[in-house]
């Protein structure tokens, strides 16, 4: 069972909704209205509450830290990863994490082959905790377990040198791989001017990954490019980490509508990002302008297509990783990320069936498409 913590007070989830406990935390509620974190004041409903913890939350860009060096000492010597991190991970709500990243300097290949071993060798290591996700069952066995879900990707596809290397790279749990971060051999980045679009050796790529159970992801993909994609692939292709143009017209980084619109009707998910300049253009940026861009998606092309690929970790980027730009969002605690656009979702009016959709449900069938498999 899950527990949370009331104020320094757990009390299981289930006895606080059938009333056991509400004596004793009498004082913590507000109208039906609970403090799930010891150190803040906010509250939040029990419909929020109870639907995070009943959802298999899927971060489809979700950063288990942005302190690179840690993660690392992480990877090469498991015993490093304490259970204070392990706590900071479990009360963020999140059930899967997909913790890719972009290597675009030195040997792609070497490197995304070394980033890869680490994630198994810490897995392996820590694995009455974690879990790697390497099928649709694999979802719930997590839910069920308690334990966290690690899907292996990677944000570039350099590392594919031909393309036997899919396979290669599927066989040591690789299931997403993002064509592009840059302009490379398979198309053009979003910050590509030319953008020359997918290449012959692109398509021949993406076939591979279809055949094989790879999931396409074009997040970082030029306009063509993305489109392009989006018409070869024969499997739902996937953005996990952008927003929409419509709403951030400046950002070459977030989707079209042309582009919403083919991905919802090849059966693909969009998840939106919480980074701050993809989510407003200027002046102030709030889980509120977040929640504006899963609106314009839902009205768009139905919420059957939306997600979350948050791309920052339970910290927040600025002044810790990035002191001279600003990343985050107003007075956003990123650790409790998806209690507060769950809060919100529920304050426009979603209903329970869609957001536990927008939380993982989408993701989830997406993904068990793409591999082949019905989602239990």
């Amino acid at each position: 069972m899950v527990h949370f913590v009331i104020r320094n007070i757990v009390v299981s989830r289930r006895a606080l909704l059938k009333g056991a406990a509400l004596a004793i935390a009498a004082p913590l509620i507000q109208r039906g209205r609970f403090c799930l974190f010891a150190d803040s004041e906010v509250a939040y409903s029990s419909s929020t509450l109870d639907l995070v913890q009943r959802s298999t939350v899927i971060d489809m860009l979700g950063l288990l830290t942005l302190d690179y060096p840690k993660l690392c000492s992480w990877m090469a010597e498991p015993g490093c990863f304490a259970p204070k991190d392990l706590q900071k991970l479990k009360a963020s709500g999140i059930t899967i994490f997909h913790p890719a990243v972009g290597f675009t300097g030195g040997n792609p290949y070497t490197t995304s082959m070394r980033d890869i071993a680490g994630w198994n060798k810490f897995i392996a290591s820590h694995s009455s905790e974690f879990l790697r996700v390497d099928c649709a069952a694999d979802f719930e066995r997590a839910k069920a377990s308690g334990k966290i879900g690690i899907m292996i990707g990677q944000q570039n596809s350099r590392h594919f040198r031909t393309v036997d290397d899919v396979d290669k790279f599927y066989r040591l749990g690789q299931r997403v791989s993002q064509l592009t971060y840059d302009d490379n051999e398979i198309g053009g980045g979003s910050t590509d001017p030319r953008d020359p679009g997918l290449t012959e050796y692109g398509a021949r790529i993406i076939a591979r990954m279809n055949a094989l159970g790879m999931a396409v992801d074009v997040s970082h993909c030029s306009d063509r490019t993305t489109l392009d994609a989006l018409c070869v692939s024969q499997k739902p292709v996937l953005v996990t980490h952008s927003n929409c143009r419509a709403i951030v017209p400046g950002s070459a980084r977030c989707k079209t509508d042309e582009a919403l619109r083919l991905l919802a009707s090849k059966g693909g998910v969009i998840g939106i990002t919480m980074v701050r300049s993809f989510v407003q253009a200027s002046g102030g940026a709030t889980i509120e302008n977040v929640l504006d861009h899963i609106d314009h998606v839902a009205g768009l092309v139905g919420v059957e297509h939306v997600g979350i690929g948050s791309d920052v970790d339970q910290d927040g980027r600025d002044a810790r990783i990035y002191p001279r730009k600003r990343f985050d969002l107003d007075g956003m605690n990123y650790g409790k990320k998806i209690f507060d656009l769950t809060e919100g979702l529920f304050r426009r009016k979603y209903s329970s069936d869609d957001i536990a959709l927008i939380l993982g449900g989408n993701f989830q069938r997406a993904l068990a498409s793409i591999w082949d498999e019905t989602p239990s």
